[in-house]
């Protein structure tokens, strides 16, 4: 703490001086400047743009999302900015911002009404990075910082970006109005394509369930589906998230009696996928009316929001916490057993049965997996038939019984988790028609929602006939099998995975998922863009680890007389941090 400016003790004696430091030490720090702020948090989660961003590890939503371990960073240039869209014109406050190493020595934080003119709120040339607290006075919709000069060669980067301050006379800002509200809509589809998918599955918050208009009478123009907010609201901002049947031309309409409406927005050219809408209206009723279908077929949403003030609101679930920074080590199995000794029952749950996708074996009741004594889990695939069961027809023997046997096991029921690094140390097998995975399935599979509803994620697989390339993947019901979302990835200079043991890892949060290899990032993938470009992110639940060695199937082909029997997957470890 600085002591008091020199004009401040004039003229004292030192004793005096020293008394009136240490007072006003004391009352300086009676009170944490983390709690000066007595207005709400308008920034958490909102949209937010910036001039650019360093890569795609560092978007500009790290800075409002509320966790202090992620982070924005722009070009290395000068100016830069960063902008948080606070949904409706707000009273500002204060502005709280965390900066690391790469700040800004000259910035101004700046409010606008429309995201184009812009009023100084703060200025300095004088920054000094870390934590700064800001009181402001002023208003707008839009608060953005822009950086004019870098403290370093480097570029700006902020942990934290905190907008304080009221909206609709000190409500504190929008909240979600649609959740779990009643639904209607001009038809409605029930059938094999689309079970139950009624109006009321838009505004679930569950992002893969949907609402589509009738496979029958419902594939024509115009089209809608409205919500009933219980209330008058104040309209500011409409989130719909599209199945590939979206609307090219459609229409956000208000009402107050759902009879009469008006258009708070318009478009005919609608481009489907994630759309995040600002606008400006009030009524109790909200709607999609669609007028020009892009596809032969109807309308479909997997998610209807509907933000602003008032109406009568249901509070929707937390969300899940994303991992403490750094994160702890919550759960694991180092496989430190005696030899021959069984998987931990307390971990481990044996997953007996036939494969799925054409595969060849037969998985048994833990026979196949088994402690080797020096710390490690063997996962073994035999050449060994099953009586009674059945398998594609075999192409070495031409039987249709299963020909081979291997382990497949999971934490069902034992241990599920939401968000994390999970990783394993793995040592792959190699020969045609092996198929080793380390992989994750949505919890809600174990009680009876179908794949890929329930979410499935991908850590390692790799086919024995490759064993140079590794794949990670996600799927859901908008993009699966084939079509899921990953990539294959190498070792350097051309290793072979059966060589040696590697370390995959899938660091999950509410951003996305970030894959590494024996500690270098191999793939990146946002939830926001997926939902811009793919389709819903429905991944923010819990899942179960699944560890298993497959032979066979539609992707790796089937095993040769080559193909070396027993087969052996080492795994070293499992481990999840939160």
């Amino acid at each position: 703490m600085s002591p008091p400016p020199a004009s401040g003790v004039r003229r004292l004696g030192t004793l005096l001086a020293l008394l009136l430091t240490l007072l006003l030490a004391l009352s300086l720090t009676a009170v944490p400047i983390a709690s000066a702020a007595a207005d709400p948090l308008l920034s958490q989660g909102r949209p937010v743009t910036a001039s650019s961003t360093e890569n795609a590890a560092f978007p500009a939503t790290a800075a409002v999302d509320g966790n202090p371990g992620t982070r924005w960073s722009s070009a290395f240039a000068d100016p830069q900015w960063i902008q948080v869209d606070l949904g409706a014109t707000a009273t500002i406050s204060q502005v709280q911002l965390t900066w690391e190493a790469a700040y800004a020595t000259a910035f101004q934080v700046q409010a606008s009404a429309d995201g184009t003119s812009w009023t100084n709120l703060h200025t300095t040339t004088s920054g000094a990075g870390g934590d700064q607290t800001l009181t402001v006075s002023g208003s707008g919709r839009y608060v953005r910082v822009y950086g004019t000069q870098r403290a370093t060669p480097y570029d700006y980067s902020l942990w934290e970006f905190k907008v304080y301050g009221t909206t609709g006379g000190g409500s504190g800002g929008e909240r979600l109005l649609s959740y779990n509200r009643p639904g209607v809509a001009s038809t409605s589809q029930h059938d094999g394509a689309c079970w139950e998918c009624t109006p009321a599955r838009a505004f679930d918050l569950d992002p893969a369930s949907r609402w589509a208009t009738s496979g029958t009478t419902g594939w024509v123009d115009p089209g809608w589906i409205y919500v009933d907010l219980g209330a008058t609201a104040q309209i500011s901002r409409v989130v719909l998230q599209w199945d590939p049947a979206y609307a090219r031309s459609f229409q956000i309409q208000v009402s107050p009696d759902a009879a009469t409406w008006t258009t708070v927005y318009s478009t005919t050219t609608g481009t489907g996928f994630k759309q995040t809408l600002n606008v400006s209206g009030s009524g109790r009723y909200v709607r999609m009316y669609g007028t020009q279908r892009a596809t032969p077929y109807g309308y479909s949403l997997w998610e209807f929001q509907v933000y602003g003030t008032g109406g009568n609101p249901t509070a929707p679930p937390a969300p899940p916490r994303d991992p403490a920074n750094p994160p702890v080590l919550v759960w694991s199995d180092e496989f430190n057993g005696p030899a021959g000794s069984r998987p931990d029952a307390a971990k481990w749950r044996a997953d007996p049965g036939t494969g799925p996708n054409n595969e060849l074996e037969y998985y048994t009741n833990h026979d196949n997996a088994a402690m080797n004594g020096q710390g490690q889990l063997v996962m073994e695939a035999r050449k060994q038939a099953t009586p009674g069961s059945a398998c594609p027809r075999d192409p070495l023997t031409g039987s249709t019984t299963c020909q081979y046997t291997s382990a497949r096991m999971n934490t069902g029921t034992k241990f599920h988790f939401t968000y994390g690094r999970v990783e394993a140390r793995i040592r792959v097998p190699k020969g045609n028609g092996l198929w080793p995975a380390f992989w994750m399935m949505g919890a809600d599979f174990l009680t009876g929602r179908p794949w890929p509803y329930n979410g499935e994620i991908d850590i390692m697989e790799v086919l024995g006939k490759d064993v140079k390339t590794s794949y990670s993947t996600v799927h859901a019901p908008a993009y699966n099998g084939g079509g899921g979302i990953g990539a294959p990835y190498t070792l350097p200079n051309g290793a072979d995975f059966s060589d040696d043991f590697h370390v995959w890892a899938a660091n999950w949060d509410s951003r996305g998922i970030v894959y590494t290899l024996d500690g270098r990032t191999v793939l990146t993938l946002s939830k926001d863009q997926v939902e811009q470009t793919r389709g819903p992110w429905i991944f923010d639940h819990p899942f179960y680890i699944i560890l298993n060695l497959a032979v066979g199937g539609d992707w790796p082909g089937p095993p040769d007389a080559a193909t070396p029997f027993p087969a052996r997957m080492l795994v070293d470890y499992v481990r999840v941090y939160q």
